[in-house]
């Protein structure tokens, strides 16, 4: 068995798991501030309550995924992305407080329990657009050790990494609200969707233009030629056109379904235009686990370890994705305001 591949996949897929259930949860906290009333909030908050903390499961999966199957991993990219992981976490407790404290606070306290939940989700998602981005841009090694500044994650480049994030975000949170709800909030949804998802396209467009150009590698990689003015190599690129082409049906889905005022397929569009950014990063680094210093098979732990923590994996990981199906089914369909999920 090649167990860093499978350990490489398993914690690629924790990621990505938490990508798109934790976005939604953190875009409908960054749409707050747009809702026309406190009850329209509590909606909002409604649809994610049951499930929320559970979609969190999948960044400590990730996380210590990666410290315990790829030691040597974690020990350079800690050091360089310390601080916006700090800001990251700092986000996740204050809405994880704010969420508690809300349903239970009186007038004042709602409203500043409010703006802390729509900070902290906000916060949070901008935090893992520069941790995106500072991964993206690469990391300074070595001998096999962070040699960088502290503040090499902070550059104009990971600023429009997180800002599309942000939108990314926004657009998985308004098409989980239009399969959520009903009525005014419905509506409201369907014109968060709309502009999110105009803004998530231009910013994902703009991100990939300049990721050509911060990292010529990845130029490469995808058949450009940045040295011989714009060259391309129609045999390099081919057989990674399907990736870009699904993340654009997925646009082409949401803007769609959106406009027919669906309910299911908004969210599947937007689910597709992650999916497709996701599979574009794969293939931008692979076999990376530190771009561009770094390979998932250099930084492994030995076998015996890996092997022994799939076995617990194996046991454990179905038991999650069971009770994480079960959740979302229980608690299936519309949210009314005088219905809803109370901690």
């Amino acid at each position: 068995m090649d167990l860093p591949l499978i350990w490489a996949g398993v914690i690629a897929t924790a990621v990505l798991l938490y990508v798109m259930l934790d976005g939604f949860d953190l875009g409908v906290g960054i749409l707050f501030p747009f809702a026309k009333s406190p009850g329209e909030r509590d909606v909002m908050m409604n649809t994610i309550a049951p499930v929320w903390d559970g979609n969190e499961t999948w960044l400590v999966l990730g996380g210590g995924g990666l410290l315990a199957a790829f030691p040597l991993a974690y020990s350079v990219l800690m050091p360089a992305l310390y601080l916006p992981v700090l800001l990251m976490l700092a986000g996740l407790i204050l809405r994880g407080v704010a969420f508690e404290f809300r349903f239970r606070a009186r007038k004042r306290g709602r409203k500043f329990w409010t703006q802390m939940f729509a900070g902290g989700s906000i916060l949070t998602a901008a935090a893992q657009g520069l941790i995106l981005g500072g991964f993206i841009q690469g990391v300074t090694v070595a001998d096999q050790q962070f040699a960088g500044g502290p503040f090499d994650w902070f550059t104009p480049y990971t600023l429009l990494v997180s800002a599309g994030i942000v939108a990314g975000y926004a657009l998985l949170g308004a098409t989980w609200l239009m399969l959520k709800t009903k009525d005014n909030l419905h509506g409201d949804a369907k014109r968060w969707s709309l502009i999110s998802a105009a803004c998530t396209a231009g910013l994902l467009a703009a991100v990939s233009v300049a990721t050509l150009f911060v990292h010529p590698r990845i130029a490469l990689r995808w058949g450009f030629d940045l040295t011989q003015g714009f060259g391309l190599d129609w045999g390099v690129l081919g057989p990674l056109l399907p990736v870009p082409l699904l993340g654009l049906a997925g646009l082409i889905l949401l803007v769609g379904s959106v406009q027919r005022s669906s309910h299911v397929l908004p969210f599947v569009g937007a689910i597709l235009v992650f999916l497709s950014g996701y599979l574009g990063l794969a293939a931008s680094f692979t076999p990376y686990i530190v771009p561009y210093a770094v390979d998932f098979r250099l930084a492994a732990a030995p076998d015996n370890a890996l092997g022994l923590m799939l076995v617990g994996v194996v046991a454990i990981l179905p038991a999650i994705l069971a009770y994480t199906a079960w959740v979302y089914w229980v608690f299936r369909g519309k949210i009314d305001e005088d219905a809803g999920y109370h901690h």
